[in-house]
């Protein structure tokens, strides 16, 4: 719930505000910088194909396997701390891929570059509740569109940069971002400090113990979670946001190579094609959550997504060069399936533990089939010679938003059906 009267969205609260807009920013800036500059990297740093594969799946892999261990490290360092080791291992991780001296030193410091940004994903929600209580719709709007914006501005910059100053500084500067953010948090924490030690410790350090409490990172039971692999709303839900994140980070990881290669654009168009694909997101993020919470319009979200997807798939294929930018903009429809997961989330959950169990279920299982595709684009590449194979792999991904929809449209929650499928009570 929110305060009636929400108190100033700055005063006795910028550092906060300032550390998880700079968080939100690097979360997904360094996901879509490599790809538009794949062409000037291979030219100094030989890139196999597979490689390549496990570069794309990395992000989703370290979403997923760090969407269950952070809860365990939030309850033994805290959301700040986190949130700054994090922003220093990102930083790191950005410094050491820009100077990568061959492709397996370029998948090393991808990989921990996205596990520590895998942390950043779980710690920033729950630090928007500890700090903007009475403003979580406003926060969560601008984190929602500042992981929007990130996601097209680097792609938009890669190449012209790259051209101007090496594929290595522009790989490596979104490290500032990221660097920048650690300062916020490590002055937040500081002040903590110094208000626990100060004449009013004690009530200090039980008004921080009660907000920790609230910002915490709930964890759900082995028990919730075993019943959840049983219900088919969850995984109807989880294959959903698996359909939107596998379309992303394989778009995110060979779109720039593909338009390249079937529709002949130069490396800076595919580079902007990618940002335009990005920014498709944006306005998704808004409208979106509005169709499915206000007009219950579910059913219309999934079917515009699957028309829109299917389109720009079959566009790519049997006419690259006709209408490019329509069928980008259409491949990048899709996206409008996660934000209206994440609504989905709440509405098709009864119980704050079920919704707690539910997004881990969802987060974890989608981000583990997301991430089959990015390394299933290399293979199928390499085994065919064409892109053909690779695109429509991903148009039968999008017919899977047919029995999805089906089953998520059902106005059950998840306590409902178990209900109903076992005849105990949740």
């Amino acid at each position: 719930m929110t305060d009636a009267r929400p108190r100033s969205l700055w005063r006795g609260r910028l550092l906060a505000f300032t550390g998880i807009v700079l968080v939100a920013f690097s979360l997904r800036s360094a996901v879509a910088s490599l790809s538009p500059i794949l062409a000037e990297v291979e030219a100094d740093v030989a890139v196999p194909a597979w490689i390549l594969g496990l570069i794309g799946a990395a992000p989703p892999v370290c979403f997923a396997i760090f969407g269950i261990v952070t809860p365990a490290l939030e309850r033994r360092f805290g959301l700040e701390r986190l949130a700054v080791a994090s922003m220093v291992v990102a930083t790191a991780a950005m410094v050491g891929r820009a100077l990568a001296s061959d492709a397996l030193a370029l998948l090393v410091g991808t990989a921990v570059l996205f596990a520590a940004i895998g942390v950043g994903n779980v710690v920033l929600p729950p630090l928007i509740k500890k700090y903007f209580p009475d403003r979580v719709g406003t926060m969560t709007a601008l984190y929602s569109s500042l992981l929007a914006v990130a996601a097209f501005v680097p792609p938009l910059v890669a190449v012209p940069v790259a051209d101007a100053a090496g594929w290595r500084f522009s790989l490596g500067m979104w490290a500032v971002f990221a660097l920048a953010a650690i300062f916020p948090w490590v002055a937040q924490l500081v002040r903590d400090g110094r208000r626990a030690r100060g004449p009013q410790g004690q009530a200090a350090g039980a008004e921080a113990a009660a907000g920790a409490q609230a910002g915490d990172v709930d964890e759900a039971t082995p028990r919730v979670l075993g019943r959840l692999t049983r219900l088919p709303l969850a995984w109807a839900l989880a294959v959903s946001f698996a359909i939107s994140s596998a379309s992303v980070y394989a778009s995110f990881a060979w779109l720039p190579v593909v338009l390249v290669d079937v529709a002949g654009v130069s490396h800076a168009a595919a580079g902007a094609l990618l940002s335009l694909f990005g920014a498709m997101g944006l306005p998704w993020s808004i409208l979106v959550p509005i169709a499915v919470a206000r007009w219950n319009r579910v059913g219309t979200v999934y079917a515009v997504a699957l028309v829109a997807g299917v389109t720009g798939v079959l566009g790519l294929v049997l006419a690259p060069t006709a209408a490019t930018v329509l069928w980008v903009v259409l491949l990048g429809v899709p996206q409008g399936l996660f934000p209206g997961v994440l609504v989905l989330i709440q509405r098709r959950s009864r119980t704050h533990e079920g919704a707690v169990a539910l997004s881990g279920f969802t987060q974890s299982v989608g981000y583990a089939i997301a991430a089959i595709f990015p390394l299933a684009f290399a293979v199928l590449h390499e085994t065919t010679g064409g892109w053909t194979a690779p695109l429509l792999l991903l148009g039968a991904l999008f017919l899977f938003t047919i029995p999805t929809a089906y089953v998520v449209t059902r106005t059950l929650t998840i306590e409902e059906e178990w209900e109903k499928r076992t005849g105990r009570v949740w």
